[in-house]
């Protein structure tokens, strides 16, 4: 059998224009493991409440990180892909996908096909598992390669929050920031409703059941969005040495009036600048490329909002991209999965 590998990211606006951004987001919004609520409702929410607004004001985030090669996000997985690739070399086919717009999954598979791959690891590029970009990457994989190519045995790579080498990787792209003067490093990981948790429970009884859940042995965190993010969190502190005082986690990116993991980043920066924290340094883990939420939302916004409330240094950790330490670890991962 010739092995492949399918780099799946999220996803981007082919442009800043307005237009491409409610493509994007139409798509990207509708999908029921992003807005799980019945579809009547979902059409409801996305049309009238979303669409006719929100890309005016992705537009003007977007210009302000936009590229001359175009999308950060995509840059960066092109640049992972290449370097992977490279890695791997010819005989190990290396394409790349977005779940939402292009490059898209249906051309990749259809690459691969082509070059004779009939092994497919699908390598979600999300360390931790969520319905809205695990989850939805892999069943979409699942779907499509099952049509375009039903003779393809596919593979799909589980989360690596806890990866070695992703920590490994993690912790050297921080220690520049860390060597330098900081009152508290932040892990702002991406948000999710908390109802999303609920769903991907597999005993319905656990997740945010107790103060302590995400520390209690289950079944459930072998899905469990916050365990999987505290997880990477201790792990990056152990092997940082970065002590339990230093540091804290926050949520980024709360999108509409669901109930959402708490605490909100731009929320607890604000409250600790008032607190008197004055230096910090921020890094976004289950980030793997940069993109509009990490450079204009954090690196930008968040900035802001930290220095407009007292604190006086803001160092923005810039995500993994195509650093060779995190390329180490995803050649690791392909080769023994």
């Amino acid at each position: 059998m010739k092995k492949g590998i399918l780099l799946v990211n999220l996803g981007s606006p082919a442009s800043p224009k307005k237009s491409d951004i409610r493509r994007y987001l139409k798509e990207f919004l509708m999908d029921p493991r992003v807005l799980d609520t019945p579809p009547a409702v979902r059409a409801i929410v996305v049309y009238a409440a979303i669409l006719p607004w929100q890309p005016r004001r992705s537009a003007e985030a977007y210009k302000r990180i936009w590229t001359p090669e175009g999308s950060p996000l995509v840059v960066n997985s092109r640049k992972m892909q290449t370097a992977l690739q490279q890695r791997l070399g010819a005989q190990t086919p290396v394409e790349l996908a977005m779940r939402y717009q292009e490059p898209g999954i249906p051309a990749a598979l259809e690459r691969l096909r082509a070059q004779g791959v009939d092994d497919l690891l699908v390598i979600p590029l999300f360390p931790h598992y969520a319905m809205s970009t695990y989850e939805t990457a892999a069943f979409r994989v699942w779907e499509l390669a099952g049509k375009i190519a039903p003779e393809m045995k596919v593979r799909v790579l589980p989360p690596f929050y806890d990866d070695p080498g992703y920590i490994r990787a993690l912790t050297a792209s921080a220690a520049g920031a860390l060597a330098e003067d900081h009152d508290l490093l932040i892990f702002s990981f991406h948000n999710l409703p908390q109802r999303h948790l609920r769903k991907t429970d597999p005993t319905g009884r656990h997740c945010l059941c107790s103060a302590d859940c995400c520390e209690r042995p289950s079944p459930a965190r072998k899905k469990c969005y916050r365990a999987q993010c505290r997880a990477t969190a201790r792990a990056f502190a152990e092997a940082a040495g970065v002590l339990e005082s230093q540091y804290a986690i926050a949520y980024q990116s709360p999108f509409g009036a669901d109930r959402w993991l708490e605490p909100e980043t731009d929320i607890e920066l604000a409250r600790l600048a008032r607190s008197g924290v004055r230096k910090i340094a921020v890094i976004c883990p289950s980030f793997v490329a940069d993109c509009l939420e990490t450079l204009e939302e954090v690196a930008m916004r968040c900035r802001d909002i930290f220095l407009t409330a007292g604190g006086t240094h803001f160092t923005f950790i810039p995500c993994l991209n195509d650093d060779p330490l995190w390329i180490d670890a995803l050649e690791a991962m392909a080769r023994r999965s």
